[in-house]
């Protein structure tokens, strides 16, 4: 296993697809990891917002009997100037493993660079890969295999949306992701992903049409359309994203059972119906949950390597 989690591409498609085994094998038997992290300290270092990476990962600590300890950017030095390197030189002499929640990607790159312990991404302006191993699991749950799978990814190509790309790709999940044309995937996110599914036999497609997208498809997956620090954009991204709402509409150009996602918060009326939410095709409470046993297995496989 690999020392750190800052990127789904860290892990290799082997690795990931045992992670996301693991998960389910972590939640139908709690009781065999109870003791698992007994006397492991665990730093959670926030300076963004949350409620279920926050909640799923301290409980999941606590769960495998480790200690977490919650901090914020204005709880620590880092508020006051401090360097990224510099905070994880000290915090590594403290804790078994830092997970950090950041604005800026390249914090998770200069603390895992000065840090000989773990250190795991809970989300960046770039990527969130512990979503994308739940998400992944959920899929696996529910329609029991990855293979000759099809999801929908409709919404704003960001930081969700680039590790899902990367993870379809490297697990054989088909992938069609439709933004608006402003709003598209990044270029060296739609190659690298399409280099890992020529390797798995995955289709990665982008396009600019939510129906396309979701023709056929198992699986139609969203996110919210003004990521956070993305407000002053609000009006115009409200505006451009219109045509890319999950309804009853768009759904009925998926597979008849196919099943909706979304990594919340949802924003009700906005990019999903309310309806759709919580309607029957809803996998997405479901989804919520798994986010605690996908971190008990990163954080398990980082650091019982």
């Amino acid at each position: 296993m690999v020392k750190d989690l800052l990127s789904i591409s860290d892990l290799g498609a082997e690795e990931l697809a045992g992670l996301v085994r693991f998960t389910g094998e972590v939640k139908h038997d709690p009781g065999k990891f109870r003791k698992a992290l007994e006397g492991k300290k665990i730093v959670m270092l926030f300076e963004k917002p949350s409620t279920r990476t926050r909640v799923s990962f301290e409980a999941a600590i606590l769960d495998l009997s480790g200690h977490a300890i919650n901090i914020t950017r204005n709880m620590s030095q880092l508020d006051r100037g401090e360097t990224p390197s510099d905070s994880a030189k000290v915090l590594e002499r403290y804790v078994d493993a830092i997970v950090a929640r950041v604005e800026s990607h390249e914090t998770l790159k200069e603390m895992a660079e000065s840090a000989r312990v773990p250190v795991i991404n809970a989300l960046s302006d770039i990527e969130h890969p512990c979503q994308i191993v739940s998400d992944l699991y959920t899929v696996y749950e529910k329609s029991g295999t990855l293979s000759d799978i099809k999801i929908a990814y409709v919404g704003d190509a960001n930081n969700v949306c680039n590790s899902l790309m990367m993870g379809c790709a490297m697990s054989g999940v088909s992938l069609h992701v439709a933004t608006p044309k402003e709003y598209a995937p990044k270029k060296a996110i739609i190659e690298k992903s399409s280099a890992y599914a020529r390797k798995t036999g995955a289709k990665i497609e982008v396009s600019n049409d939510p129906y396309k997208a979701a023709e056929n498809a198992d699986y139609i997956y969203t996110d919210v359309w003004v990521s956070m620090g993305q407000e002053n954009d609000e009006e115009k991204k409200i505006k451009a994203f219109q045509a890319y709402q999950i309804n009853d509409t768009l759904l009925s150009k998926a597979k008849k059972d196919a099943k909706v996602m979304h990594c919340l918060p949802a924003h009700r009326g906005m990019e999903i119906t309310g309806e759709i939410l919580d309607g029957p095709r809803s996998v997405v409470w479901d989804q919520a949950e798994n986010r605690l046993h996908a971190q008990k297995a990163i954080l398990l496989k980082l650091l019982r390597a």
